[in-house]
């Protein structure tokens, strides 16, 4: 999985701006499935049928990833922004960004050797593209940018600047790939525009209308120095959310992840998050609503240039789901 993991993180796909990234998603799961689409907003939806007697079960990853939105091009050629998702300033001072027409900059904060905390929010912060002019700017407003650099191997784990949530869309993927068949009809959806405001599975869980919904996401990682408290780590599997701000887990669907991890021996922990949220918000509550959970990898300096996963994390998702959608669902996820 980690030559696809680099592959995925590496493609530029900020929110509104993920057509890139949904191509190359797309050419990674045509031969394996038995329908692909792409629906009016974006999202990408690719369906393996199943047999009789199973139920319809939507999984989605988004494919969106952090971005910045020009405001302003100022006389001199700097360029002011605001933020497209949760960002905190104090992350991105020297961060290198690229605009969708290849332009390269980097963002800097007015005064930085007299400012070493960032307490203005974005109004001090701008983007140097190495120009002297506005008129020589290669970008103007309204212009999206994301962060740039490549991902980086450090042992066993990986850094990048999109694992949330290219490390979902590589999860599904590699889950779609070995699935070699389930009672259910199974729709891998890959959403757009989540860091704005899980618009993509808003839509797509209306358009499909699953019994059970399954989001898979990263989830922050409590082991840094400084962080506030926090059950998950890396390296200690993927992580069964009990509830996070937007979605409290259907309790069966929870003991479904839980009662499969342990009979097939993934090592699994459980996440109550009180900031942030996933795709299961929107899935759980479309039309008449679905059995909502999520399945999420432990990650370290979430919604910052450089993120990192344990791989060994992203593997156990992958054995945890295909083992659940090879299976009949429990009893207590059969309705009428």
């Amino acid at each position: 999985m980690q030559d696809l993991i680099k592959k995925l993180t590496d493609v530029y796909g900020p929110p509104g701006y993920e057509e890139t990234i949904r191509d190359l998603i797309q050419a990674e799961v045509g031969p394996y499935v038995d329908a692909v689409e792409v629906d009016p907003l974006g999202n990408l939806h690719a369906v393996k049928n199943g047999s009789d007697g199973g139920q319809t079960i939507m999984l989605a990853a988004h494919m969106d990833e952090i971005g910045l939105m020009v405001t302003q091009v100022e006389e001199a050629g700097f360029v002011r922004f605001t933020n497209m998702g949760s960002l905190q300033p104090l992350n991105l001072a020297g961060t290198r960004v690229i605009f969708k027409n290849g332009a390269i900059g980097m963002i800097n904060v007015e005064d930085a050797f007299f400012r070493p905390n960032i307490k203005a929010g974005f109004a001090n912060l701008y983007i140097d593209l190495g120009v002297s002019s506005r008129d020589a700017c290669p970008v103007g407003v309204g212009d999206v940018a994301a962060f740039y650099g490549p991902s980086v191997m450090l042992g066993n784990r990986v850094m990048a600047k999109s694992m949330d949530d290219r490390i979902g869309c590589a999860v599904q993927i590699e889950t779609l790939k070995r699935l070699q068949s389930s009672p259910h009809t199974v729709h891998f959806v890959f959403t757009v525009q989540e860091e704005v405001g899980v618009r993509g599975a808003k839509t797509s869980a209306f358009k499909v209308e699953p019994d059970i919904a399954i989001a898979i996401d990263v989830t922050p990682s409590g082991d840094p120095p400084g962080d506030r408290p926090f059950s998950v780590v890396l390296g200690k599997g993927p992580a069964i959310k009990v509830m996070d701000r937007g979605n409290i887990s259907h309790p069966a669907v929870k003991d479904w992840m839980i009662e499969t991890a342990e009979a097939h021996n993934i090592p699994y922990q459980l996440e109550v998050l009180i900031l942030g949220g996933t795709d299961a918000a929107a899935m759980q509550v479309a039309r008449g609503g679905s059995a909502a959970g999520c399945v999420s990898i432990p990650c370290r300096h979430t919604h910052t240039p450089s993120e990192i996963i344990d791989l060994d994390d992203a593997e156990n998702a992958v054995q945890l789901l295909v083992a659940m959608l090879s299976n009949q669902t429990p009893d207590a996820l059969h309705y009428p």
